[in-house]
């Protein structure tokens, strides 16, 4: 009888650098008193801290809130890290790392607004910007909970390259402030981020088609 050979399995996706780097430095924490939802809340700290030194204004305080908040995504890795390789995580877990990101990423655009002053070239318009991005910011994060609600995790994954996701790009914050061009910065936000989620929006009404409410999507 003739067997028909095997399909080929898809490569695996390589995991992140900023997430390998979160497993490296929280594996000493295994058997300890220390959980996910501990580092979960030092991100959140970290992040408020961080918009609310961008929100002061000032060039120093806003590079200082800019390094905090870099500091406080890499953190964000950390929590899904002790969770996973130590088996410790928790459906309230995760709901409170998704309001975590989504409220530090809100702020941190209401919070750039707030830091150009009234008179400055963007003045007039960042406030605005930030407030516009920041709702757009939230939307995604709301669509994106849903897509995972309906498809799994793999309906939210992100495309790699070279080992950095989409969302890395926050990474370069610091530059923004360092350089200390904010005003564009905000103004370029308050574009881009309405029509990136016009397309998630897109992407949450497929999946709506394909996965159809009451449908097991776990994974």
């Amino acid at each position: 009888m003739i067997q028909s050979a095997p399909l080929p399995q898809a490569p695996a996706t390589p995991t992140p650098w900023d997430a390998r780097l979160a497993g490296w430095l929280v594996r000493p924490l295994l058997g300890t008193w220390v959980r996910p939802n501990h580092l979960t809340f030092l991100r959140l700290v970290v992040g408020l801290a961080g918009v609310g030194f961008i929100a002061a204004g000032g060039y120093a305080f806003v590079n200082i809130g800019m390094l905090l908040v870099v500091l406080s995504n890499f953190l964000d890795h950390t929590d899904g890290a002790l969770a996973r390789m130590g088996g410790l995580g928790s459906h309230f877990g995760h709901l409170f790392d998704l309001a975590s990101d989504a409220l530090v990423t809100v702020l941190l655009f209401v919070a750039l607004g707030m830091a150009l002053p009234a008179g400055s070239d963007f003045g007039g318009y960042a406030e605005l910007c930030g407030l516009v991005a920041g709702i757009a910011v939230a939307a995604i994060f709301f669509m994106r909970m849903r897509i995972e609600e309906r498809a799994g995790k793999a309906g939210t994954k992100q495309p790699q390259f070279a080992g950095f996701e989409i969302e890395d790009v926050l990474y370069l914050l610091p530059l923004v402030s360092l350089f200390d061009v904010p005003g564009p910065f905000i103004l370029a936000a308050g574009l881009v981020a309405p029509l990136f989620a016009l397309w998630v929006l897109r992407d949450w009404l497929r999946v709506c088609v394909r996965h159809p409410a009451g449908a097991d999507s776990r994974s």
